[in-house]
């Protein structure tokens, strides 16, 4: 395994599982503390909310965050727009995650398939539970069931299979892009490392937007089939 920073920190060594655990810790770490001052540099009432004047990185974290709020209630509804603040984190925790591999000697966590994967499984535990606080436990269970009754033991079987597939699917979609960007710039890096990388670190960039997109689209997808009444 290539050098990474974290094996700076005691414990981590060569491990690849203890280095995205360590960058995962890391990265969470600085997102609190980031979040916080943030909070706190923006005053108290009116001040607060009134949006960014200038091009600031502020202005573009509340231009994503817009653009998420538009965006559940396109797929959710503009019921679930209580929603944006959680898909928000997500997109924000996974991006910055993501882009961790553009630093050279770093390793993002999202190309380990046991921190994606817990990511899915949250999203997993949270879809569910947002679906039985808006349906009850036997109404979200009527979404298992299909729209036939003759049906209903066959689609809850299929159904079931899908729900417990979608933490792994959402894992592996976001570990196996990363890895697989996360190589192609490491490559070109040790090859030429000045001035070749520099469209690979661009295309890192954007993937590592997209794929923060694509997880947090999903998710929204996800909770909108679980918080949805039968009409």
């Amino acid at each position: 395994m290539a050098f990474n920073w974290t094996q700076l920190i005691p414990q981590v060594a060569h491990d690849h599982d203890n280095v995205a655990v360590a960058t995962f810790a890391l990265t969470s770490i600085a997102l609190v503390g980031v979040g916080l001052a943030a909070r706190a540099s923006l005053g108290k009432g009116e001040a607060a909310i009134v949006p960014a004047g200038t091009f600031s990185l502020r202005g573009l974290v509340e231009l994503i965050t817009e653009f998420i709020a538009s965006l559940v209630d396109t797929v959710i509804g503009h019921h679930g727009r209580h929603f944006t603040p959680m898909f928000a984190a997500v997109f924000f925790f996974v991006f910055c995650n993501n882009l961790i591999g553009i630093i050279p000697g770093m390793t993002p966590a999202t190309e380990n398939i046991n921190t994606t994967f817990g990511m899915g499984l949250f999203m997993f535990l949270a879809y569910n539970t947002l679906g039985i606080k808006e349906n009850g436990i036997v109404g979200y269970l009527k979404h298992f069931m299909g729209p036939v009754i003759f049906l209903a033991p066959l689609m809850f079987v299929i159904e079931l299979v899908s729900h417990m597939v979608r933490p792994f699917s959402l894992g592996l979609r976001l570990a196996n892009v990363m890895m697989g960007d996360h190589t192609v710039v490491s490559v070109f890096l040790d090859l030429i490392p000045i001035g070749a990388p520099l469209p690979f670190y661009v295309m890192g960039l954007f993937v590592a937007f997209v794929q923060a997109f694509v997880f947090t689209l999903l998710s929204m997808v996800y909770v909108a089939f679980a918080t949805a009444h039968d009409h």
